[in-house]
């Protein structure tokens, strides 16, 4: 069963799917190859059964505001940018919650004397990290990764209480393992020009767009993977002269799942053919069926897939997996939050417990207070006082346990301050294995240098979280710049 297009991308998470409308808006005829039989990786969506019309963000449920790229992609899917509602996210540390400062990157507060500061370090920590002003800037500059950073300049206290929960709960990874180029782009060049770290991030802070740092979709996330593959699928009926053989349809053309890739070659010609293996008896060809494409552009989104490129870059990034994530969300008959007591949600210092019980969640997003589009439709759908939490567990270099719901609700209602356990209608659980790549100063090192290999490589380009890094800003504006001109 064979197939020849313009252009083959391997992975149908986020980063392949942008990759492939950006090349079929050029014209060429492209085919998506993913090894499972859904689309979107960490970008997809559910519905709790007691409310099946309502949707849920199971992965990804927002997007960072810098840049344009996601802003003008949901523009030009059709789909409606939305702010979250002006609320303030908390932290939690040693056994308690308070607002996270407004001024700060990473949990990096930009005036460390600050009134918001002071509330969540105590006089002594702020003391301690006020001195960063003073400190010879060669204090910390050595620093590679950001707890060594951040302890050098603003202390133990600081470092625990404010940059942990923040830093560790968006890159679900120690602080010592988070490279500070990767996870805070422009902070070390600007704090080699301030010689102090908070006035760097105040100049960050400056120099960053008014309003929330983060936009959502209405609808949720996973709409944008819908109105990709819709515009994928619906390219292929344009197709005359590339016939299929093991089926019909444009899903099966331009977009086939259950696919996972086996072997790539490059062609006599110079292009690249690439072997799949169907995984589910459910698909074209069925169980174990074997699949050729071969085009001059060959797309790579997949990290599973990269040692097979070994013969022609000679680099393959560690194999350090990303961190197992658990993300466990909660309908609660909880009329007592409809106040928002703990904001858009909490982000937890790890270690963190309450009374004498460990809090294993490293987030809490309070969804219903955060996304009124959300509020709206489950109030709607299942009254008053209804609302939904998500849970998230999972650090890179932690046992990867699965939460259950007792645990979740434990852990909610520590974060949140309102007793959450008896009040649970429904939940979602969801594992994503290793979805985040780990941002540590080896892995992104050897990105690098794959990077530059592959440039040198004709019709070949590599794209995808595990390169572009965390974030869907990141992940879309790489795929696109990552093919043009292919």
């Amino acid at each position: 069963m064979s197939q020849q297009v313009d252009a083959v991308v391997v992975g149908g998470g986020i980063g392949g799917l942008v990759a492939a409308r950006t090349l079929i808006e050029r014209g060429l005829r492209t085919v998506v190859l993913e090894s499972s039989t859904r689309l979107g990786g960490p970008v997809r969506g559910g519905a709790f059964e007691s409310v099946p019309r309502v949707p849920i963000d199971l992965g990804a449920e927002s997007f960072a505001a810098r840049g344009t790229a996601v802003g003008e992609l949901a523009d030009e899917l059709g789909l409606d940018v939305v702010a979250p509602a002006p609320l303030s996210a908390w932290g939690y540390a040693a056994g308690s919650a308070f607002p996270l400062p407004k001024a700060g990157v990473l949990g990096i507060p930009a005036v460390p004397w600050a009134a918001d500061v002071r509330r969540a370090v105590g006089w002594a920590g702020a003391l301690r990290a006020s001195l960063d002003r003073v400190l010879p800037r060669f204090v910390g500059s050595g620093a590679e990764d950001l707890g060594s950073l951040a302890r050098a300049r603003l202390g133990v206290r600081t470092t625990e209480r404010l940059v942990a929960p923040v830093a560790t709960g968006v890159h679900s990874a120690p602080l010592d393992r988070l490279d500070v180029a990767a996870v805070a782009p422009g902070l070390r060049d600007r704090f080699a020009v301030e010689g102090s770290l908070t006035r760097a991030v105040g100049a960050l802070r400056a120099a960053a767009p008014a309003g929330s740092a983060v936009r959502g979709i209405d609808g949720g996330m996973h709409a944008v993977v819908e109105a990709l593959a819709g515009q994928i699928a619906a390219s292929a009926e344009f197709w005359t002269d590339s016939p299929v053989t093991d089926a019909t349809g444009p899903i099966h053309t331009a977009l086939r799942l259950g696919q996972e890739v086996v072997g790539i070659e490059r062609s006599d010609d110079g292009g690249w053919l690439v072997r799949s293996r169907a995984t589910a008896a459910g698909v074209a060809g069925g169980r174990g069926s074997l699949h050729t494409v071969t085009a001059p552009r060959l797309v790579v989104t997949a990290p599973g897939v990269g040692p097979l490129l070994e013969p022609w870059t000679g680099v393959v990034p560690a194999p350090e997996p990303g961190a197992d994530v658990w993300l466990v969300t909660l309908l609660l008959d909880a009329p007592a939050l409809d106040e928002a007591p703990r904001g858009s949600g909490v982000l937890v210092a790890p270690g963190a417990t309450a009374g004498t019980e460990q809090v294993r969640a490293k987030a809490l997003t309070h969804s219903t207070a955060k996304w009124p589009w959300l509020a709206a439709r489950v109030r709607a759908a299942a009254g008053e006082g209804m609302h939904v939490v998500r849970l998230s567990y999972g650090r890179i270099g932690e046992e990867t346990r699965p939460p259950d719901v007792a645990e979740a609700a434990r852990d909610a209602s520590a974060l949140l301050g309102v007793p959450v356990a008896d009040r649970v209608q429904d939940h979602l659980r969801q594992r994503w294995d290793g979805a985040l790549p780990p941002p540590t100063p080896a892995y992104r090192a050897d990105v690098t240098a794959l990077s530059a290999a592959v440039g040198q490589i004709p019709g070949l380009a590599v794209t995808g979280g595990w390169v572009a890094g965390t974030g869907l800003a990141a992940i879309v504006a790489h795929a696109q710049a990552a093919v043009n001109g292919l």
